[in-house]
């Protein structure tokens, strides 16, 4: 531990002053905001009301009275007050309390006061301070490795902003077809910032890429068939376009991510026996990439279960809660996550088998 620390104590101490100087820098840029931007110095709740609906949910309503100080534009230093209006449960309000800074709308002067209407906190601070967290944890932890993977999160990131810009500009006339070759570049990304471009990097890929296009394959053909009764696309809120072809492409990037997550674990242990047996039995490639599939394949579909179905569990509280069947709520808000975890699974089982077979007959070639 100290020799790691000898040697890695300037890089750790550059980015603590780096992150420690851009969380000062932006908790201060108020003025670079075209919002009035206030901070809250004084609350107090002037009104509690107790709610019960016709199913028994009981919630308490609560209005405050704000104190701001304006912090940016034409009224910066003035006081301005503001009331606002918030529930116990807090799904669709906000509470404000004293040191937070929140944007203003609707600034007007009414006998001698500023008043305004809060809406929203300004959040930049804390996900300033997140990044740098995850940024210094990932450099101690796997250094320069590390480093490189979160660079390829960044720019899958800007590959992704990249794909919904071109998206909404075509008036989604090639949606699959974009995120399709989105889908490549982030691949292509993650693996060569891990990897380095290599031959296990362009093996990765195709096998990613192979898992992926059956796993569709099998989704279309099912889905033709079946008449896809079961998947209820009317539950995608605020969709404006192809609701089935947008969902495609949110399955296609899903299945993308396990498929590489197990292909990357599988074809590693294989080029590693490969390095250490130069001439290797196929079978013996074939039995190595098999088992390490046989043992993430479970985890890892488990997972994805838990991903796709709980990030729907607030809503299908909210439709319990409001008197709905668990059919009806099943349908509403979890089937195209389960639909889509489906796929994914299909992708995971169908990749081991493959890519073992495809992986071993390549390696075990002189």
């Amino acid at each position: 531990m100290k020799k790691w620390w000898s040697k890695h104590w300037k890089v750790l101490m550059l980015l603590f002053f780096l992150a420690l100087g851009s969380i000062i820098l932006v908790s201060h840029n108020q003025s670079m905001y075209r919002r009035p931007i206030g901070k809250v110095i004084a609350v107090k709740v002037i009104h509690r009301q107790k709610q019960k609906d016709e199913f028994n949910n009981i919630d308490y309503q609560y209005k405050q009275r704000l104190t701001l100080r304006v912090m940016n534009g034409k009224h910066q230093g003035k006081l301005v007050y503001a009331n606002n209006d918030y529930s116990q449960s807090g799904g669709m309000d906000q509470r404000y309390q004293i040191g937070q800074q929140a944007f203003l709308t609707q600034l007007s002067s009414s006998n001698g006061h500023l008043t305004a209407n809060v809406s929203g906190l300004k959040r930049d601070t804390t996900l300033v301070a997140l990044l740098w967290i995850v940024v210094i944890l990932v450099t101690m932890l796997f250094g320069r490795s590390g480093g490189l993977a979160f660079t390829s999160v960044i720019l899958n990131v800007v590959f992704f902003v990249i794909a919904v810009k071109i998206n909404v500009q075509t008036q989604a006339n090639y949606l699959l077809l974009i995120f399709a070759v989105v889908s490549v570049l982030m691949a292509l990304a993650s693996l060569t910032f891990v990897y380095g471009w290599s031959k296990q990097t362009l093996a990765t890929l195709i096998a990613s890429l192979l898992g992926v296009g059956l796993s569709m394959l099998i989704f279309v053909v099912v889905s033709k068939i079946t008449g896809e009764k079961g998947i209820y696309y009317e539950s995608m809120q605020y969709v404006t376009q192809n609701y089935r072809m947008l969902y495609l492409a949110e399955v296609m990037i899903g299945v993308l991510g396990a498929v590489m997550d197990e292909t990357s674990d599988i074809l590693a242990t294989m080029f590693e026996v490969k390095r250490i047996n130069h001439n290797p039995q196929w079978r013996t490639l074939y039995d190595a990439g098999r088992s390490v599939g046989q043992s993430v394949m479970g985890p890892l579909a488990n997972i994805l279960l838990m991903i796709f179905l709980f990030s729907t569990l607030t809503n299908a509280v909210l439709l319990l809660r409001n008197g709905n069947s668990w059919c009806y709520t099943f349908n509403m808000c979890m089937s195209l996550g389960v639909a889509q975890s489906l796929v994914s699974g299909i992708g995971i089982v169908i990749t081991v088998p493959v890519i073992s077979y495809l992986a071993a007959f390549i390696l075990a070639r002189r």
